[in-house]
């Protein structure tokens, strides 16, 4: 489902996504907000101009494929997915509903067009690259994006995953980690800074990029470096604020994983018109 957009329509997509994220994560009281909101951008681009896919074909064989790691910032993926055809816009309040195919984790027993259950951190970047090993012992023209939490990668199995990824050569694989600086209990740096980041990157054998993870044109160009990058993976370090969009939100660690109130979507929502 590869398609160009203008930037101003891309921007548009934006906006609609991040006012469905509020509304559904205000419907069901509970969820994640700040980290939902910070990834828009970067989903907007892979799916919208980046990714080989097909809503009407989910279980394409040589399609791209895309994993969250970090799973409870699921709103924005159920979001992206129904906008561009793979389930019912109209249902994406259910979120965190029973019986709802919107769980409030990735979960493929409910939505099977998702590449993989995820949530529990740390295991995206592993996942990630079964799918793109297994692509290039098949000769498959697939690409694998992981999307990795800053708090996650403070897990050992993102780096060891990153040492696996390397020594392999896997340049089908794509990692970007949505670096908005805070997590569950706070700022990142204040609880394990991962600094120099871009550095550690480097320094197990990934081409590294970093850039404004909310710039269009930036994250056109990084998928395009990546894409032409022989020999081993890429990551993204991508720079983001959390809760991006609403400003009572942004760089706020309450909203990590705090619904906003009915008073609050329709503030947010004004904000987003």
């Amino acid at each position: 489902m590869q398609q160009t957009t203008d930037l101003a329509e891309i921007q548009d997509f934006c906006r609609k996504i991040r006012r469905h994220i509020v509304t559904m994560i205000t419907q069901a009281k509970s969820g994640h907000p700040g980290g939902s909101l910070s990834a828009v951008e970067t989903l907007a681009v892979l799916y919208r101009e980046v990714m080989r896919h097909d809503p009407k074909n989910p279980q394409w064989p040589d399609r791209d494929r895309f994993v969250l790691g970090k799973g409870h910032a699921c709103p924005v993926l159920y979001a992206v997915m129904a906008e561009c055809g793979y389930a019912p816009v109209d249902q994406l309040k259910t979120l965190r509903k029973q019986g709802s195919i919107y769980q409030g984790h990735p979960d493929k027993r409910f939505f099977s067009a998702l590449e993989a259950s995820t949530g529990s951190l740390g295991q995206g970047l592993s996942i990630g690259i079964g799918m793109a090993l297994a692509a290039r012992l098949n000769g498959s023209p697939t690409r694998v994006y992981v999307m990795l939490g800053d708090g996650e990668s403070q897990e050992g199995q993102i780096w060891e995953a990153a040492m696996f990824g390397s020594y392999h050569k896997l340049h089908n694989l794509v990692a970007i980690v949505d670096y908005n600086k805070i997590q569950l209990d706070g700022w990142v740096k204040d609880i394990m800074d991962l600094e120099p980041l871009a550095d550690k990157w480097r320094a197990f054998g990934w081409h590294t990029i970093e850039l404004n993870g909310h710039d269009i044109p930036a994250l056109r160009a990084a998928f395009a470096e990546a894409a032409a990058t022989k020999g081993r993976p890429t990551v993204l370090v991508a720079h983001t604020i959390k809760g991006k969009g609403v400003s009572f939100m942004e760089n706020n660690p309450k909203f990590h994983g705090t619904a906003p109130s009915r008073e609050e979507m329709e503030v947010a929502l004004k904000e987003l018109a």
